[in-house]
């Protein structure tokens, strides 16, 4: 049996994956038939803790012959069994789960493994489409007619051999139908909770991505993001997400908000595992264009590095005191903090919504063109959810929907004005401060304290640090920073155009030094919201 190092995996990641996109391997050799064996009664003793374990040391487990990806895979259908219904997390699991398993196990013992990711377990979020599986924006006009292809980025992640677990349950049509949506509600799914106090958010459309992966109900998890979706439920829910650079991850075969703004991304409890998962998401061309000049498997020292921090103490009290405790973490471990804050930000929330309603109307209505069966563009949509009650059950306003449909067209001069000066205005606010500072990334809180789900109310997410790299297309990255009482806050960073590699290694040093990880415990509640 030929065995493969960890180090040999990292070098072909950065030799193949990440720098010419993922290798095309030979199909699948499991056909798709259905395999509804539920999972044992007592879980898989696999000798790892889910909780903490990276991709890495489950692939030298799997190299030297002591872990299967049928043993990992079985392990985390029984936490989804047995964990999921305290968080609902997680919407279906795929009943081909074990066969592809066990597809990868044959490769592990022949030594034709396909890279990092193979027989890796991932939940992707239920706005991308998987073949055979129903992909439903969390929305009963799609649950009748899954789709017959994979997305883009499903494809790959099937070429790199990792294990397609299931969905996970999202915020219905991405948080763009209500003014006052409930963040983790679809009527399809019901709401997601945060594991780490039951009665609490988990924050943004990914809600189900970032609540599975603290619960560790998966390796990793693909979220999509138009602004904050999947780092701030990475950051209320304490792992690690990543919005890559617009264009590096295929949006073909994604539920749009908008094609100026949309990204699909990678979401793990860690930083390594967030960088081995976009190796293999990265559009080819892309990856190679924006490949990074440092090893992102590879922590950076943070001697010498320059980081501005902004600390938008509107947040709360206990985010602002986290983030000054972080500074001085940070600065004990060689890093330059300054305080900083970026320009252009009223401007930005003054255009971006409008904008995002014109681009709404015209991506929406291009998708669901592509679906056979249920509304064939926005106006069947905004019908099918008057005349079905099952829509209405948290919240009954289609607000966005509304005021997308009464948008103007994007060939509309003002429309086109508004976006080119809000494409320029966000790079602007990142390209002057990086460069008036000379930093090589820029810090904020990523989220305040997750507030009480409430479907009468809606959220409580004025939340800008997500905006400028949302609207530029810049990458952005959060990690665990630490907690205010049982709620868990991160820090978002935020680099420069197609920095997304250099992030990453940065980012991994950050998570380090904070070393801020802590498994939930699933209460039932800790109270009132803080206050702000």
């Amino acid at each position: 049996m030929r065995k493969r190092s960890v180090a040999t995996l990292i070098t072909a990641l950065l030799a193949g994956s990440l720098l010419t996109g993922a290798p095309s391997p030979s199909a699948e050799a499991a056909d798709n038939r259905a395999d509804s064996a539920p999972p044992a009664d007592s879980p898989p003793r696999l000798g790892v803790d889910l909780d903490t374990v990276t991709i890495p040391e489950l692939q030298a487990r799997m190299a030297d012959g002591s872990l299967t990806p049928s043993a990992l895979t079985r392990a985390y259908l029984w936490r989804i069994k047995t964990v999921d219904p305290k968080v609902n997390a997680v919407l279906r699991t795929d009943p081909t789960a074990r066969q592809q398993a066990a597809a990868s196990d044959a490769r592990h013992r022949d030594g034709t493994t396909r890279g990092p990711l193979d027989g890796i377990p991932v939940l992707v979020k239920d706005n991308v489409d998987t073949r055979g599986l129903a992909s439903t924006a969390g929305s009963l006009a799609l649950a009748d007619r899954p789709p017959k292809t994979d997305a883009a980025l499903v494809t790959r992640l099937r070429e790199a051999g990792a294990v397609i677990l299931g969905k996970a349950n999202l915020s219905e049509w991405a948080n763009f139908r209500a003014a006052k949506p409930t963040s983790g509600w679809s009527a399809v799914g019901g709401q997601t909770h945060n594991p780490y106090v039951l009665d609490r958010n988990p924050c943004g459309s990914s809600a189900g991505s970032g609540a599975a992966l603290a619960a560790s109900l998966s390796q990793v998890a693909i979220g999509t993001e138009t602004d904050g979706s999947i780092v701030c439920p990475a950051g209320m829910n304490g792992v690690v997400g990543l919005k890559p650079s617009l264009g590096l991850v295929s949006g073909d075969g994604v539920v749009p908000i908008s094609a100026e703004q949309d990204t699909a991304g990678p979401m793990a409890r860690n930083v390594i595992d967030t960088a081995l998962t976009l190796a293999v998401l990265s559009d080819h061309d892309a990856a190679r264009r924006n490949s990074p000049a440092t090893d992102p498997t590879r922590p950076a020292d943070l001697r010498g590095k320059r980081i501005g921090l902004w600390r938008l103490p509107t947040l709360g009290p206990k985010v602002d005191a986290l983030m000054v405790r972080t500074a001085r973490k940070l600065r004990s471990a060689g890093a330059e903090v300054v305080e900083v804050t970026p320009p252009y930000q009223e401007r930005l929330a003054e255009l971006e919504f409008p904008a995002l309603l014109s681009e709404f109307h015209r991506d929406i209505d291009a998708y669901l063109a592509t679906r056979e069966g249920g509304p064939r563009d926005l106006a069947e949509l905004i019908e099918f959810n008057r005349d079905h009650p099952e829509e209405q059950t948290c919240f009954s306003g289609q607000e966005l929907f509304e005021s997308a449909l009464a948008a103007p067209p994007t060939t509309d001069p003002e429309y086109r004005a508004m976006r080119a000066e809000l494409k320029d205005l966000s790079r602007r606010s990142i390209d002057e401060t990086l460069a008036k500072y000379r930093l090589d990334a820029i810090a904020a809180p990523t989220n305040p304290p997750a507030w009480t789900t409430d479907c009468a109310r809606g959220d409580n997410d004025v939340i800008p640090s997500s905006t400028p790299a949302a609207v530029s297309g810049y990458p952005s990255l959060s990690v665990p920073a630490g907690f205010a009482d049982e709620l868990p806050v991160g820090l978002l960073l935020t680099a420069g155009n197609h920095q997304d590699g250099k992030l990453l290694s940065l980012g991994s040093a950050v998570e380090s030094r904070l070393d801020a990880w802590r498994a939930p415990r699933y209460l039932p509640t800790v109270g009132p919201d803080p206050v702000r």
